[in-house]
């Protein structure tokens, strides 16, 4: 696969942290449906793809952690469990930050919750961005699947983090994030690490995309729509069974 097309992928996604307050029909209530659709379509990926690809990589991870018989080889649907745990740990901590620090007013996140998001959302995309570049054997097909869900996710994350921090994320925080993905890509031109090591990565990824689409979507006072959720869902997947 040439490095062109990674490279090129992972611009696209840092565009979409630069350019995504632009669109401004994003952050309207009721939710729009365009919002609802790309969660569907990240979740889709997860269970359709990335949670089977997990599975055949838990053996590389398995061996790698020999001796813990207590995880009887569950290890990378821990780290994938861990993922999920952390980033809910991250939105209470955000929500926390606004209802009760002395940004109330301003309807957003304390500057230390702010750099606690940025660090955490930043080697996010560095691992999104790595994982574009990683692999030899993977075809271009599916690096274009991975992206094109990333797509959908990005813009999901990007409306919340602008939700969370208005004006220190527009004139700050998009910029770090839009980085953190091509260096994450960067790095995975001059780095090799083994299987196991991607098994786990990919169970990080796959439980963070979860908690961050569900906390988006499940809210009442974010107005989310089903059936475009649904229809994200149903047509990604239809896509990735069928390619």
């Amino acid at each position: 696969m040439p490095a062109l097309l990674p490279l090129s992928l992972a611009i696209a996604l840092a565009a979409i942290h630069v350019f995504g307050w632009r669109l401004r029909f994003l952050s309207v209530l009721p939710r729009s449906a365009w919002l609802s659709f790309a969660g569907g379509t990240s979740v889709a990926y997860v269970f359709v793809h990335l949670l089977p690809e997990m599975a055949a990589l838990q053996e590389a991870l398995a061996e790698r952690v020999a001796g813990f018989e207590l995880f009887e080889a569950r290890h990378v649907w821990l780290l994938a469990l861990a993922g999920l745990v952390a980033f809910y740990g991250l939105e209470h901590l955000a929500s926390r930050s606004r209802e009760e620090g002395q940004d109330e007013a301003m309807d957003r996140t304390g500057a230390g919750v702010f750099w606690v998001h940025m660090a955490s959302y930043g080697v996010y995309n560095v691992l999104v961005g790595y994982l574009l570049a990683w692999g030899e054997s993977r075809t271009t097909s599916g690096v274009l699947l991975f992206a094109l869900a990333m797509a959908f996710h990005f813009v999901v994350n990007d409306t919340g983090l602008r939700h969370d921090h208005k004006e220190r994320y527009l004139h700050v925080g998009r910029w770090l994030l839009a980085g953190a993905v091509v260096l994450g890509c960067g790095l995975g031109f001059v780095t090799e690490v083994s299987e196991a090591t991607i098994a786990a990565l990919l169970g990080i990824l796959g439980g963070s995309v979860i908690l961050n689409v569900l906390k988006e979507e499940l809210p009442e006072e974010r107005e989310s729509r089903f059936w475009p959720f649904l229809a994200g869902a149903v047509a990604y997947s239809a896509l990735l069974l069928l390619v």
